[in-house]
């Protein structure tokens, strides 16, 4: 991600991935190679957008999760900033895309600098939060309730099944 002014101010931020487990910690670094304005500080946001509704009736609702300081005073050219923001202490759910087209949450990382004359310039980054538990937790729940229907010869609902019901269904005997 790069933030350019021209002939004032030039920096780049990088970070270690754009997809984190909920538990991960996210590693980064922000590089000034230009500086020719007076920044009093910058700060790193971590930002949880949700979107309810479907058009012309949509809700939008930005959420400020965490809020760092990570420098305070000027930089000079050629310097940066390491980040690492641990995720772990933070209540966040898994990035969800237009489900069923009525509901997404999305989260960003934001990074502000605030000059002297208190002009604030900013730049997003969205990152992808997702939760490994949850897939496998899902995926061994739906195994076990299959191997079970097909071991007990029932459905879900408690109907008893026939033979040729269970061969039907790619049930193994």
């Amino acid at each position: 991600m790069e933030v350019r002014i021209e002939d004032c101010l030039h920096i780049e931020s990088e970070y270690n991935k754009s997809k984190y487990h909920l538990k991960d910690v996210i590693v980064g670094k922000i590089y000034f190679l230009l500086v020719n304005i007076k920044i009093k500080h910058m700060e790193i946001d971590i930002i949880k957008r949700e979107m309810m509704g479907t058009s012309p009736n949509v809700y939008h609702k930005n959420d400020t999760i965490a809020k760092y300081e990570i420098m305070d005073g000027a930089p000079v050219r050629g310097q940066s900033i390491p980040i690492r923001l641990f995720l772990a202490g933070y209540e966040l759910t898994p990035t969800m895309r237009d489900i069923n087209k009525k509901f997404s949450v999305c989260y960003y990382l934001n990074l502000m600098l605030i000059d002297e004359e208190e002009w604030r310039y900013f730049k997003q980054q969205e990152v992808v939060l997702w939760q490994k538990s949850d897939i496998v937790w899902k995926s061994m729940t739906h195994r076990a309730a299959m191997a079970s229907q097909c071991f007990e010869g029932t459905t879900s609902l408690g109907e008893v099944r026939t033979p040729s019901q269970l061969s039907d269904n790619n049930c193994r005997q």
